[in-house]
Protein backbone atom coordinates (compact mmCIF):
# COMPACT_ATOMS: atom_id res chain seq x y z
CA UNK A 1 0.00 0.00 0.00
CA UNK A 2 0.99 3.89 -0.89
CA UNK A 3 0.33 7.03 -0.12
CA UNK A 4 1.04 10.46 -1.24
CA UNK A 5 0.45 12.94 1.05
CA UNK A 6 -0.02 16.65 -1.13
CA UNK A 7 1.75 19.15 1.05
CA UNK A 8 0.14 22.59 1.71
CA UNK A 9 2.43 25.55 2.53
CA UNK A 10 3.59 29.02 2.89
CA UNK A 11 6.51 28.79 0.30
CA UNK A 12 8.52 28.33 3.81
CA UNK A 13 7.13 26.00 6.03
CA UNK A 14 4.28 23.49 6.11
CA UNK A 15 1.45 24.19 7.28
CA UNK A 16 -0.42 22.35 10.56
CA UNK A 17 -2.96 21.37 8.08
CA UNK A 18 -0.39 19.38 6.27
CA UNK A 19 1.20 18.04 9.74
CA UNK A 20 -2.05 16.61 10.15
CA UNK A 21 -2.74 15.24 7.24
CA UNK A 22 0.41 13.09 7.71
CA UNK A 23 -0.64 11.81 11.01
CA UNK A 24 -3.58 10.60 9.12
CA UNK A 25 -1.53 9.11 6.25
CA UNK A 26 0.17 7.12 8.62
CA UNK A 27 -2.77 5.51 10.04
CA UNK A 28 -3.14 3.42 7.22
CA UNK A 29 0.00 1.44 8.16
CA UNK A 30 1.45 1.83 4.76
CA UNK A 31 4.34 0.54 3.00
CA UNK A 32 5.63 3.69 1.32
CA UNK A 33 4.30 7.38 2.34
CA UNK A 34 5.92 10.11 -0.19
CA UNK A 35 5.37 14.03 0.08
CA UNK A 36 4.58 16.33 -2.64
CA UNK A 37 5.75 19.88 -2.42
CA UNK A 38 4.66 21.80 -5.26
CA UNK A 39 5.35 25.67 -5.58
CA UNK A 40 8.11 27.76 -6.84
CA UNK A 41 11.54 28.55 -4.58
CA UNK A 42 9.98 26.36 -1.77
CA UNK A 43 12.91 24.14 -1.44
CA UNK A 44 13.51 24.45 2.28
CA UNK A 45 9.97 23.26 2.09
CA UNK A 46 10.88 20.01 1.05
CA UNK A 47 13.70 19.86 3.70
CA UNK A 48 11.12 19.88 6.25
CA UNK A 49 8.84 17.30 4.92
CA UNK A 50 12.01 14.91 4.73
CA UNK A 51 12.46 15.34 8.38
CA UNK A 52 9.21 13.26 9.00
CA UNK A 53 9.77 10.04 10.18
CA UNK A 54 8.33 7.41 7.61
CA UNK A 55 8.25 9.29 5.15
CA UNK A 56 10.56 7.57 2.44
CA UNK A 57 10.61 10.04 -0.80
CA UNK A 58 9.80 14.18 -1.08
CA UNK A 59 9.14 15.01 -4.53
CA UNK A 60 9.96 18.64 -5.00
CA UNK A 61 7.98 20.69 -8.22
CA UNK A 62 9.67 24.06 -8.62
CA UNK A 63 8.29 26.07 -11.27
CA UNK A 64 6.79 29.90 -11.57
CA UNK A 65 3.66 28.50 -12.73
CA UNK A 66 3.12 27.12 -9.65
CA UNK A 67 4.22 29.73 -7.30
CA UNK A 68 0.53 30.73 -6.50
CA UNK A 69 -0.35 27.19 -6.11
CA UNK A 70 -3.52 27.64 -8.92
CA UNK A 71 -5.37 24.49 -8.77
CA UNK A 72 -5.41 24.75 -12.34
CA UNK A 73 -2.02 24.12 -12.91
CA UNK A 74 -1.58 22.10 -9.44
CA UNK A 75 -4.24 19.53 -10.52
CA UNK A 76 -2.45 18.05 -13.49
CA UNK A 77 0.84 17.48 -11.45
CA UNK A 78 -1.40 16.21 -8.80
CA UNK A 79 -3.54 13.77 -10.79
CA UNK A 80 0.16 12.36 -12.79
CA UNK A 81 1.65 11.40 -9.76
CA UNK A 82 -1.16 10.32 -7.46
CA UNK A 83 -2.08 7.93 -10.50
CA UNK A 84 0.84 5.66 -9.20
CA UNK A 85 -0.20 5.41 -5.61
CA UNK A 86 -3.23 3.29 -3.78
CA UNK A 87 -4.37 6.59 -1.89
CA UNK A 88 -3.86 10.47 -2.47
CA UNK A 89 -3.87 12.50 1.13
CA UNK A 90 -4.11 16.57 1.20
CA UNK A 91 -5.33 18.98 3.76
CA UNK A 92 -9.11 20.10 3.30
CA UNK A 93 -7.86 23.53 3.23
CA UNK A 94 -9.12 25.72 0.51
CA UNK A 95 -5.71 25.36 -1.43
CA UNK A 96 -5.69 21.17 -0.79
CA UNK A 97 -9.67 21.24 -1.41
CA UNK A 98 -9.75 23.17 -5.12
CA UNK A 99 -6.86 21.05 -6.14
CA UNK A 100 -7.78 17.43 -4.96
CA UNK A 101 -11.56 18.27 -6.46
CA UNK A 102 -9.80 18.75 -10.14
CA UNK A 103 -6.99 16.11 -9.58
CA UNK A 104 -10.20 13.68 -8.47
CA UNK A 105 -11.94 14.57 -12.11
CA UNK A 106 -9.10 14.27 -14.15
CA UNK A 107 -8.17 10.58 -12.58
CA UNK A 108 -12.04 9.70 -12.92
CA UNK A 109 -12.18 8.83 -9.14
CA UNK A 110 -14.51 9.94 -6.61
CA UNK A 111 -12.94 11.82 -3.70
CA UNK A 112 -14.04 11.45 -0.11
CA UNK A 113 -13.73 14.88 1.40
CA UNK A 114 -13.23 16.36 4.75
CA UNK A 115 -12.23 12.88 6.80
CA UNK A 116 -11.86 12.74 10.79
CA UNK A 117 -11.16 9.13 10.92
CA UNK A 118 -9.12 6.30 9.19
CA UNK A 119 -10.95 2.92 10.07
CA UNK A 120 -9.12 0.61 6.90
CA UNK A 121 -7.94 1.46 3.71
CA UNK A 122 -11.08 2.43 1.98
CA UNK A 123 -13.44 3.13 4.97
CA UNK A 124 -13.25 6.63 6.42
CA UNK A 125 -15.17 8.46 9.04
CA UNK A 126 -16.26 12.25 7.78
CA UNK A 127 -18.71 14.75 9.04
CA UNK A 128 -22.25 14.94 7.83
CA UNK A 129 -25.04 17.61 8.43
CA UNK A 130 -22.81 20.23 9.66
CA UNK A 131 -21.36 18.03 11.63
CA UNK A 132 -24.74 16.65 13.73
CA UNK A 133 -23.61 13.14 12.22
CA UNK A 134 -20.85 11.48 11.29
CA UNK A 135 -20.88 9.01 8.55
CA UNK A 136 -18.85 6.05 7.35
CA UNK A 137 -18.14 5.81 3.97
CA UNK A 138 -16.46 3.47 2.31
CA UNK A 139 -14.59 5.01 -1.32
CA UNK A 140 -14.55 2.73 -4.61
CA UNK A 141 -12.31 1.39 -6.49
CA UNK A 142 -8.89 3.04 -7.79
CA UNK A 143 -6.73 5.53 -6.09
CA UNK A 144 -8.53 6.86 -3.01
CA UNK A 145 -8.31 10.63 -3.33
CA UNK A 146 -9.01 11.80 0.21
CA UNK A 147 -9.03 15.21 1.98
CA UNK A 148 -8.51 15.57 5.75
CA UNK A 149 -9.76 17.76 8.36
CA UNK A 150 -6.54 19.32 10.08
CA UNK A 151 -8.43 19.88 13.43
CA UNK A 152 -8.97 15.97 13.62
CA UNK A 153 -5.47 15.05 14.04
CA UNK A 154 -2.22 15.58 16.18
CA UNK A 155 0.27 17.39 13.74
CA UNK A 156 3.20 15.08 12.93
CA UNK A 157 6.43 15.99 14.81
CA UNK A 158 8.17 16.04 11.70
CA UNK A 159 11.58 14.69 13.19
CA UNK A 160 13.40 11.42 13.18
CA UNK A 161 13.29 11.31 9.35
CA UNK A 162 15.86 11.84 6.33
CA UNK A 163 13.66 10.90 3.24
CA UNK A 164 15.37 11.51 -0.07
CA UNK A 165 14.20 14.87 -1.61
CA UNK A 166 13.63 13.98 -5.95
CA UNK A 167 12.95 16.83 -7.85
CA UNK A 168 9.88 16.37 -10.77
CA UNK A 169 9.71 18.30 -13.52
CA UNK A 170 6.66 21.45 -12.76
CA UNK A 171 3.78 20.94 -15.49
CA UNK A 172 3.53 24.31 -17.97
CA UNK A 173 0.74 27.21 -16.91
CA UNK A 174 -2.42 26.04 -18.53
CA UNK A 175 -3.54 29.21 -19.29
CA UNK A 176 -6.80 28.70 -17.50
CA UNK A 177 -6.26 31.23 -15.17
CA UNK A 178 -4.20 33.81 -13.58
CA UNK A 179 -3.21 35.43 -10.10
CA UNK A 180 -4.11 38.91 -10.13
CA UNK A 181 -3.64 39.89 -6.29
CA UNK A 182 -4.16 38.75 -2.66
CA UNK A 183 -4.76 40.67 0.43
CA UNK A 184 -3.40 39.51 3.73
CA UNK A 185 -4.39 40.14 6.86
CA UNK A 186 -1.60 41.01 9.61
CA UNK A 187 -1.97 40.21 12.68
CA UNK A 188 0.38 39.70 16.48
CA UNK A 189 -2.29 36.94 17.38
CA UNK A 190 -2.15 33.46 17.01
CA UNK A 191 -3.47 32.00 13.48
CA UNK A 192 -7.18 31.43 13.74
CA UNK A 193 -7.52 27.77 12.98
CA UNK A 194 -4.11 26.98 14.92
CA UNK A 195 -4.88 28.53 17.93
CA UNK A 196 -5.03 26.80 21.68
CA UNK A 197 -7.15 29.35 23.06
CA UNK A 198 -9.74 31.36 20.90
CA UNK A 199 -12.38 34.26 21.85
CA UNK A 200 -15.08 34.67 19.77
CA UNK A 201 -17.88 36.79 19.35
CA UNK A 202 -21.29 36.89 17.77
CA UNK A 203 -24.33 39.00 16.94
CA UNK A 204 -24.98 39.89 20.82
CA UNK A 205 -21.94 42.32 21.09
CA UNK A 206 -23.84 44.68 18.61
CA UNK A 207 -21.13 46.55 16.93
CA UNK A 208 -17.30 46.22 15.44
CA UNK A 209 -16.62 48.92 17.86
CA UNK A 210 -17.81 46.69 20.84
CA UNK A 211 -15.56 43.99 19.43
CA UNK A 212 -12.89 45.44 21.07
CA UNK A 213 -13.80 43.77 24.83
CA UNK A 214 -13.73 40.58 22.69
CA UNK A 215 -10.17 41.49 21.47
CA UNK A 216 -8.79 42.75 25.04
CA UNK A 217 -9.50 39.69 26.51
CA UNK A 218 -8.01 37.93 23.56
CA UNK A 219 -4.72 39.59 24.36
CA UNK A 220 -4.32 38.97 27.82
CA UNK A 221 -5.06 35.32 27.11
CA UNK A 222 -2.44 35.19 24.45
CA UNK A 223 -5.95 33.83 22.26
CA UNK A 224 -7.22 34.14 18.54
CA UNK A 225 -10.22 36.13 17.93
CA UNK A 226 -12.70 34.61 15.79
CA UNK A 227 -16.92 35.30 14.95
CA UNK A 228 -19.86 33.44 14.36
CA UNK A 229 -21.53 34.26 11.10
CA UNK A 230 -23.62 36.51 11.86
CA UNK A 231 -21.34 39.04 13.61
CA UNK A 232 -19.80 39.05 10.20
CA UNK A 233 -22.89 39.57 7.77
CA UNK A 234 -23.40 42.34 9.94
CA UNK A 235 -20.46 43.88 8.96
CA UNK A 236 -18.66 43.94 12.92
CA UNK A 237 -15.13 41.89 11.92
CA UNK A 238 -13.79 40.70 8.49
CA UNK A 239 -14.63 37.75 6.44
CA UNK A 240 -11.21 35.53 7.86
CA UNK A 241 -12.61 36.00 11.44
CA UNK A 242 -15.69 33.71 10.59
CA UNK A 243 -15.90 30.20 12.55
CA UNK A 244 -18.26 27.46 11.31
CA UNK A 245 -19.36 25.69 8.80
CA UNK A 246 -18.69 28.53 6.03
CA UNK A 247 -16.02 29.58 7.85
CA UNK A 248 -13.03 28.16 9.70
CA UNK A 249 -12.94 25.20 11.86
CA UNK A 250 -11.21 25.37 14.90
CA UNK A 251 -10.66 22.89 17.69
CA UNK A 252 -8.44 24.58 20.57
CA UNK A 253 -8.00 23.80 23.75
CA UNK A 254 -10.21 26.49 24.79
CA UNK A 255 -12.93 28.28 22.97
CA UNK A 256 -15.12 30.90 24.84
CA UNK A 257 -18.16 31.98 22.85
CA UNK A 258 -19.75 35.78 23.91
CA UNK A 259 -22.79 36.67 22.91
CA UNK A 260 -23.17 33.66 20.58
CA UNK A 261 -26.33 32.24 20.20
CA UNK A 262 -24.94 28.84 19.17
CA UNK A 263 -26.65 27.88 15.57
CA UNK A 264 -25.69 24.55 14.12
CA UNK A 265 -23.46 26.04 11.58
CA UNK A 266 -21.82 27.96 13.79
CA UNK A 267 -21.06 24.95 16.01
CA UNK A 268 -19.99 22.93 13.06
CA UNK A 269 -16.98 24.76 13.27
CA UNK A 270 -16.02 24.57 16.80
CA UNK A 271 -17.81 21.96 18.80
CA UNK A 272 -14.28 19.77 18.26
CA UNK A 273 -12.55 22.20 20.83
CA UNK A 274 -11.81 20.43 24.07
CA UNK A 275 -13.37 22.85 26.31
CA UNK A 276 -16.17 25.43 25.68
CA UNK A 277 -16.81 28.46 27.84
CA UNK A 278 -19.94 30.53 27.01
CA UNK A 279 -21.49 33.94 28.23
CA UNK A 280 -24.72 34.55 27.16
CA UNK A 281 -28.12 36.33 28.61
CA UNK A 282 -30.45 33.86 26.86
CA UNK A 283 -30.52 30.67 29.12
CA UNK A 284 -31.92 28.83 26.44
CA UNK A 285 -29.35 29.76 23.83
CA UNK A 286 -28.27 26.40 21.86
CA UNK A 287 -24.46 27.21 22.87
CA UNK A 288 -24.82 26.06 26.32
CA UNK A 289 -25.90 22.78 25.00
CA UNK A 290 -22.40 21.77 23.96
CA UNK A 291 -20.47 24.21 26.47
CA UNK A 292 -18.70 22.86 28.98
CA UNK A 293 -18.72 25.99 31.65
CA UNK A 294 -21.85 28.55 30.68
CA UNK A 295 -22.56 31.77 32.02
CA UNK A 296 -26.10 32.96 31.93
CA UNK A 297 -25.27 37.09 31.82
CA UNK A 298 -24.94 40.41 30.22
CA UNK A 299 -21.68 40.09 27.90
CA UNK A 300 -21.25 43.87 29.21
CA UNK A 301 -20.47 43.09 32.28
CA UNK A 302 -19.34 39.73 32.66
CA UNK A 303 -16.19 40.40 29.88
CA UNK A 304 -15.17 43.32 31.64
CA UNK A 305 -15.07 41.35 34.77
CA UNK A 306 -13.43 38.49 32.76
CA UNK A 307 -10.41 41.59 31.74
CA UNK A 308 -9.77 42.35 35.80
CA UNK A 309 -9.67 39.06 36.71
CA UNK A 310 -7.33 38.45 34.03
CA UNK A 311 -5.39 41.56 34.62
CA UNK A 312 -4.96 40.41 38.60
CA UNK A 313 -3.96 37.02 37.59
CA UNK A 314 -1.32 38.71 35.20
CA UNK A 315 0.11 41.24 37.87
Amino acid sequence: MSVLVIADHDGQQLTTGTRATLTAAKELNADRIDILVAGHDCRAVAEQAAQAAGVTTVFLADGESLAHKLAENMAPLVAEHGAKYDHVFAPASSTGKNVVGRAAALMDVQPVADITGVIGADTFRRPIYAGNAIATVQAGAGTKVITVRGTAFEGDALEGGGAAIEEVAAPGDQGLSSFVGQELSQSDRPELASARIVVSGGRGVGSGENFQLIERVADKMGAAVGASRAAVDAGFMPNDYQVGQTGKVVAPDLYIAVGISGAIQHLAGMKDSKYIAAINKDEEAPIFSVADYGLVADLFEAVPELEKELDNVQS
